[in-house]
């Protein structure tokens, strides 16, 4: 059973069963600030999880809850909430905190598309150098749970390609692959923050080099 109908939600379509609830209906700009996004969801999850009480339920939440400057923001708070909700109220749960999802379609203000946008329009836009990214390929949402049969129970998961990418190096992906110049200013700005992998996750991007990977991004996607 598939809750939401985004990139998420089809990313997992071929993992549907009647055994598990994936939850991917939710808040997913994370600059939001209007209090009746974040109740919708946490009204949905609720309503959810009492008719479907026997079920694993699979939460998508965010990396951006170890980023200590945005420990504040309502968007980190309302994902933590609903991370406690989910641990005090059902016995059967996976949570996969999600990086940086590269993939067609999906908001057009995450960083890859916002990057790969103005850099093909040939606009101008700031370029934070402390600034390091976790990505993720949105098909390896789906190969990460397929080959681990959704099997770890209540558990949270932090899952991105282990790579911390500064921005030049993906503005230079992006420009190799679309054969145009980047135009941007420098400040010596940005937030860098590190995240603990599980053995699985390095285990399931094992031998996979930092640049392959994000040439394999930008070849698929743009």
């Amino acid at each position: 059973m598939i809750i939401g109908n985004g990139i998420i939600a089809n990313a997992v379509k071929s993992y549907d069963t009647n055994d598990v609830v994936f939850f991917a209906s939710g808040v997913s700009n994370s600059l939001e600030t209007r209090p009746s996004e974040f109740e919708r969801e946490l009204s949905l999850l609720k309503t959810v999880m009492k008719e479907h009480q026997e079920k694993k339920l699979i939460y998508f939440s965010t990396l951006s809850i170890h980023d200590q400057s945005k420990q504040d923001s309502p968007y980190v708070l309302h994902k933590k909430t609903i991370e406690e909700y989910i641990k005090n109220n059902t016995e059967n749960f996976l949570i996969l905190r999600i990086g940086n999802i590269v993939g067609k379609g999906g908001n057009p203000n995450t960083l890859f598309n916002f990057l790969t946008s103005r850099i093909n329009e040939n606009n101008t836009f700031t370029l934070h150098l402390k600034a390091r990214r976790l990505l993720l390929d949105i098909e390896d949402i789906s190969k990460f749970l397929g080959s681990h049969r959704m099997n770890p129970e209540n558990k949270t998961i932090n899952l991105a390609f282990p790579y911390y990418y500064d921005l030049k190096e993906i503005v230079k992906g992006i420009e190799k692959r679309t054969g145009k110049k980047a135009y941007f200013s420098e400040t010596d700005e940005g937030d860098f923050y590190r995240v603990d992998f599980d053995e699985d996750i390095e285990k399931f991007f094992s031998g996979i080099h930092p640049q392959d990977y994000l040439e394999t991004l930008t070849q698929k996607y743009i």
